[in-house]
């Protein structure tokens, strides 16, 4: 793990571009944990994450309440990636997140798992982590981003 100092985002632009970045670093098996408070950026940053990838351009709402959407981004040629989107705050225990698929999602896609701390021990050891935070100002936020397994060496290259 190598945690990476705060990324200011001064304003939901920022946000998206970082989102953007870190998409097309995207493979089959990632996973990437987004947590912060309510209003900190996690359904802009998931939204701009899977808009990044081949495919349409799609509404992407908050699975709050379907707990996952599942999305097949492919381009013309049909290469491409399946993004699971979870949203966990509505989570009761941790084992429920095998009931929605999170092995599947492990192994076909990439994984974007807002209110990750409800995984309890389910944290996979490669992984993205990425806190979002409220700024100064209005508009503005930070992005504590901290790196495991293969994240690591793909951002130590200096590809995000």
């Amino acid at each position: 793990m190598t945690e990476r100092a705060a990324r200011p985002l001064d304003s939901e632009e920022a946000t998206i571009a970082l989102a953007q970045e870190l998409a097309a670093l995207a493979r089959t098996g990632d996973v990437i944990l987004l947590s912060g408070e309510l209003g900190a950026g996690k359904s802009v940053f998931a939204r701009a994450f899977i808009n990044a990838l081949p495919g349409p351009v799609e509404e992407v709402p908050s699975p709050t309440f379907t707990l996952v959407q599942t999305y097949h981004r492919r381009n013309q040629e049909g290469s491409g990636l399946d993004v699971w989107h979870f949203d966990l705050y509505r989570l009761e225990s941790p084992d429920e997140v095998w009931e929605l698929g999170l092995e599947e999602a492990l192994a076909d896609g990439v994984s974007l798992i807002e209110w990750p701390e409800r995984l309890g021990r389910a944290l996979p050891p490669s992984r993205l982590e990425i806190e979002l935070r409220h700024g100064d100002l209005e508009n503005h936020r930070a992005a504590r981003i901290t790196p495991y397994g293969s994240w690591t060496e793909r951002l130590a290259r200096g590809e995000a």
